[in-house]
């Protein structure tokens, strides 16, 4: 495998975080969260500094995935990672899960799986769950015991 695209839902969800800036955005600067490039112009520098400020509170390391992605790294596997969470959310997420000094390609919004598939080239495996990076790594591990035999 020389390259992986993992779902950021698979390192952290970042739904709770987002719904509680969607709702704090609605009630203090009353705008319809649906309209928001329109009613609100600078929401999106408003969520980075919500997320950066309430981060720690939703997101917590993993000492599993954190081990499976470095020894991705290790082993010469690009990694990449999708979400339609929007980038400024991403990026904090990936920062306090310990992701993102692993990860080579992130693509955000409608699309996004499909972009960082084709920015890391072909047999790209991707990856929705933890269960499913875990598994990754246990399948190499596997695969190189059964060839020293």
């Amino acid at each position: 495998m020389k390259a992986v695209a993992i779902n950021l839902a698979a390192l952290g969800d970042t739904d709770p975080l987002w719904n509680d800036w969607l709702e704090a955005a609605h009630r203090r600067f009353r705008v319809d969260v649906a309209a928001l490039d329109d009613e609100l112009p600078n929401w999106r520098q408003l969520l980075e500094r919500f997320a950066e400020e309430r981060a720690p509170v939703y997101f917590r390391r993993d000492g599993d995935v954190s081990a499976t992605l470095r020894q991705l790294r290790a082993g010469g596997t690009r990694i990449g990672v999708f979400t339609d969470a929007p980038l400024e959310l991403a990026r904090i997420a990936l920062s306090h899960l310990g992701a993102e000094r692993h990860i080579e390609a992130l693509e955000t919004g409608a699309g996004a799986q499909e972009r960082v598939t084709a920015t890391l080239g072909p047999d790209v495996r991707v990856v929705d769950t933890r269960a499913e990076l875990l598994a990754v790594t246990m399948r190499r591990v596997e695969s190189k015991d059964l060839g020293d035999r």
